[in-house]
């Protein structure tokens, strides 16, 4: 009998590790009769964290808020001292007084030339009148002295006028030209004051606006993780103050297996229990399948689960759900995700949605 003994005992052996092997993927992934379909993974609750920092370098003046504190979106929860740039404004406020000035100045100037403009065209049309008197005259003496009526001295000095005549309407035209200059002159003075109250103008913006970035706003509604500089330190450009999570954004990150995670679809329920609150059961969707799987780390429990290539998946819980229940979301709390993998199958007693009051 011994030997017939010594002949079973590896099969019964073999059988068992089998059983074993079976026990485990049915407690897995199927569960005790009334969880048929369902699969399961460990993970931790997650938001979107949010670095909220300094635009340009500069001393942290004052932070307004407190670890584990809420706030709103917008609400301004540091400030960056503005010492420089204030007098940076004051310094082109000054400038853009001047440069104003120098419009002024430049329009005066133009107004200047263009009554002188003025007063050149009226002086031309004087000599050009007197020009066609000397002409006249000058004709009427010419043929008098032809028929011996006057002297010829006289139509001499007609013919003379009528050369000092021409050039005098000569200078005043030539004047004239001079003028047209002036104005021309004038106008691109007024358009290069003007450039440069535009430009004085821009650099006042640009410092309003960074006076207005040097108070530090919050992105979006959350909770304020930690800081991570103190008022008095100095941070560089785009230097992080604050951390803020945004629990409107959260969600579990999960490992399921191919089998599991192939039959997944984005928008699938996810029943989370978390080990805080384990009389609770909380409603999510797929936000996320990984489309390349990946070693499993090493918080899932089981060696066996750790040998195999998993697929990351996200679930994402409802951000009204989570707005209503604010004061009692908190990250990093450790649970399991549970997910139909046959969608006609239905949830189990114990998985039945329960919430918080």
């Amino acid at each position: 009998m011994k030997p017939m003994a010594d002949k079973w005992l590896p099969r019964i052996a073999v059988i068992a590790a089998v059983a074993g092997i079976a026990v485990f993927a049915w407690v897995k992934f199927a569960g005790n009769g009334d969880e048929v379909g369902l699969a399961s993974g460990n993970g931790r609750i997650e938001a979107v964290e949010v670095d909220i920092a300094a635009k340009s370098p500069g001393r942290i003046r004052e932070i307004l808020v407190n670890e584990g504190e809420l706030v709103a979106a917008g609400q301004v929860v540091a400030r960056m001292d503005t010492d420089v740039l204030a007098a940076q404004l004051r310094q082109a406020e000054a400038q853009l007084q001047q440069a104003r000035s120098a419009v002024a100045t430049a329009r005066s100037q133009l107004a200047l030339r263009e009554a002188e403009k003025a007063a050149n065209l009226a002086v031309l049309a004087q000599r050009e009148a007197e020009l066609d008197i000397a002409g006249k005259r000058q004709a009427r003496s010419t043929l008098l002295a032809g028929e011996g009526a006057s002297s010829q001295q006289e139509a001499d000095d007609d013919s003379a006028r009528v050369k000092g005549a021409v050039a005098a309407v000569g200078a005043v035209r030539a004047q004239g030209a001079a003028a047209d200059a002036a104005v021309a002159a004038a106008r691109t003075q007024i358009v290069g004051a003007e450039s440069a109250v535009a430009a004085v103008q821009a650099s006042i913006e640009r410092i309003q606006a960074d006076i207005a970035d040097s108070a530090l706003l919050a992105p979006r509604a959350g909770r304020i993780q930690y800081r991570v500089a103190q008022p008095g330190e100095v941070v560089g450009g785009g230097g992080r103050v604050l951390n803020m999570v945004d629990l409107a954004d959260v969600y579990m990150t999960f490992f399921l297996p191919t089998a599991a995670a192939g039959k997944l679809a984005l928008g699938d329920e996810v029943r989370l229990v978390l080990d805080a609150a384990p009389q609770y059961v909380i409603p999510a969707q797929v936000s996320f399948v990984a489309d390349v799987a990946q070693f499993t780390p090493k918080t899932v429990e089981t060696a066996v689960e750790r040998e195999k290539l998993m697929f990351r998946v996200k679930a994402r819980l409802d951000p009204d759900l989570l707005r209503k229940h604010i004061l009692l979301v908190k990250t990093g709390l450790p649970g399991m995700a549970y997910v139909r993998i046959d969608r006609a199958a239905p949830w189990p007693d114990r998985l039945a949605l329960k919430l918080p009051q």
